[in-house]
């Protein structure tokens, strides 16, 4: 069997090749610019979707059982899956024999039970609204060759698709995906690097334990996604875990079609030379209608992440260690010129550290949310310096007291770890009430005080001294998956290093963030004195 739009594929025995010419008969472009156009697969996705439908020539059973497909941003991944979805729902989708040539017949599913996965509650997701606008253009065009396909009210609203003689394809969310029994024939699992939450998670296990059930069905899977961020813990990052566990030889492949096309790297991102290139071919076939040079533009906006860019448009795996806080941001708010009076009410940070690493302490004006160290200690740059290095207990003491005998502290947040006994000290001499343990590792506390600390930074609310020490730890801090949401369900992150062992220090970002955390508890608490109303006017 040949193709001449799917030359990589000829010679496979595949029901892809009816897949395609299905698909292009009865389906449509979905939600979009070019919605109800007919639809045209090109030569990539040709190629992919014969994969995806290689048999075994002997048996003639699929080989694939589970399919991922990674391309960037804007590739139309989900359409691709509505279409598929389609295509199982009603299409020739199963071996029926061979004809007088050898090449396989396809025959509909028996029952097919279809499930597309969306991230969120109340979210159908994107592969299901595919899924509605193309059968809804199938039943006027083509009412009469499937007859009883009922998608409810109308495609905008439907919330359950039911095919006539049995079958259904259903929207579902992580408490909605254990309740029909495991019937499914075909699952779409679409944006998998967003599957990072736990209950995300273990929907994916449920569903792809489901799919082994109806061995007569011959049921099987499939993952869209851009590339995911390295340390996440997404169901993406597993799948690509496994794949090269697969090539490895670790683990036997289960039927897995692993599909992932990736940029070559580019060092500058406003290096068009380099970009434009990197772009054009990850896009593949989709480089000739995609605007290239606004993608490039919008990768180069000055509040898009280099890293998220990297992974939607180049499709690289990225990693979460994107930076936290915009250290040219920082350096904007300097305010060197500005001394806080003696006697002024501030709150001061404390993180760090023992041995081996750093330890800061950070001070805030309680008035006018102007920061500065009052004592930044650093292990040595050589490494076997560094390995019998231990902070100068004594020295932060002294700087803790040179503030309390300078300023009127009015609070004290301190991470206890390793310094436990230290800040049982602390508490001894000024109280219990004004120095208090605040623990960084508490991940949905931590997340909410480092967003209101990058907020302040945006907004302009803070200012410090210029001090350069500060100003690399706030450029070096970088985002960990905190694993907690929002109010409004979004991700939230804390800080770390960018490895383990790095050399670029942290600790003194979070020294300053538990001060604007005490500052904003402060304030809260009605602890502003008349005596300290000092503003900034710009």
């Amino acid at each position: 069997m040949t193709s001449q739009k799917a030359p990589e594929a000829e010679g496979l025995v595949s029901l892809g090749f009816a897949a395609v010419d299905w698909i292009e008969h009865y389906l449509c472009h979905g939600p979009g610019d070019v919605q109800g156009e007919d639809l045209v697969i090109d030569d990539e996705m040709y190629a992919f979707i014969v994969r995806a439908y290689e048999l075994d020539p002997i048996t003639g059973r699929r080989k694939v059982n589970r399919a991922f497909l990674s391309r960037p941003k804007g590739r139309a991944k989900s359409e691709l899956a509505g279409a598929l979805v389609c295509f199982e729902a009603l299409g020739p989708c199963r071996l029926d024999g061979f004809d007088a040539d050898g090449d396989p017949v396809g025959r509909p599913q028996t029952y097919p039970f279809i499930r597309c996965l969306a991230t969120e509650e109340n979210q159908s997701g994107n592969t299901y609204d595919n899924v509605t606008a193309m059968l809804d253009h199938l039943g006027e065009r083509f009412g009469d060759e499937f007859p009883g396909l009922d998608l409810g009210r109308s495609a905008q609203t439907s919330s359950r698709i039911y095919i006539e003689g049995g079958g259904e394809i259903v929207p579902s969310t992580s408490s909605g995906a254990a309740k029909d029994g495991g019937k499914e024939t075909f699952a779409v699992f679409d944006e998998t690097h967003l599957y990072v939450l736990p209950e995300l998670r273990a929907m994916h296990k449920t569903v792809r334990r489901n799919l082994v059930k109806r061995r007569a069905a011959q049921p099987w899977s499939l993952e869209t996604s851009t590339m995911y961020a390295v340390g996440e813990s997404s169901v993406a990052e597993a799948t690509h875990e496994y794949a090269k566990a697969v090539k490895a030889g670790k683990v036997k492949d289960g039927g897995l079609l692993f599909d992932h096309r990736q940029a070559p790297h580019v060092e500058d991102l406003h290096d068009d030379a380099a970009l434009l290139p990197a772009l054009e071919y990850v896009y593949g076939d989709a480089a000739g209608w995609m605007d290239l040079q606004r993608i490039a533009s919008d990768m180069r906006e000055p509040d898009t992440d280099p890293a998220d860019a990297r992974r939607y448009f180049l499709n690289q795996p990225g990693t979460a260690s994107a930076k936290a806080f915009d250290r040219a941001r920082w350096e904007e708010l300097a305010r060197p010129e500005f001394v806080v009076p003696d006697g002024e009410a501030i709150v001061v940070g404390f993180d760090g550290a023992r041995w081996r690493d750093a330890t800061a302490l950070v001070a805030t004006h309680l008035s006018s949310g102007h920061q500065w160290p009052l004592g930044i200690w650093e292990a040595p740059a050589n490494k076997q310096a560094a390995e019998t290095w231990e902070v100068p207990e004594h020295e932060v003491t002294e700087a803790l007291q040179n503030a309390f005998n300078t300023w009127r502290v009015v609070r004290v947040y301190a991470d206890p770890p390793w310094w436990e006994e230290t800040i049982a000290a602390w508490q001894g001499r000024w109280g219990e009430a004004l120095v208090a343990n605040w623990w960084t590792h508490r991940n949905r506390p931590m997340a909410f005080a480092l967003r209101a600390y990058r907020t302040a930074m945006a907004a302009g609310e803070i200012s410090h001294d210029g001090d350069e020490a500060l100003a690399q730890h706030i450029g070096h801090a970088v985002k960990r998956d905190a694993r907690v949401r929002d109010d409004d369900g979004k991700p939230m992150w804390t800080i770390h290093k960018d490895r383990h062992d790095s050399p670029r220090k942290i600790d003194a970002a979070m020294a300053g963030c538990l001060s604007w955390e005490a500052r904003r508890d402060a304030i809260a608490a009605g602890e502003m004195r008349e005596n300290s109303a000092y503003v900034w006017v710009d």
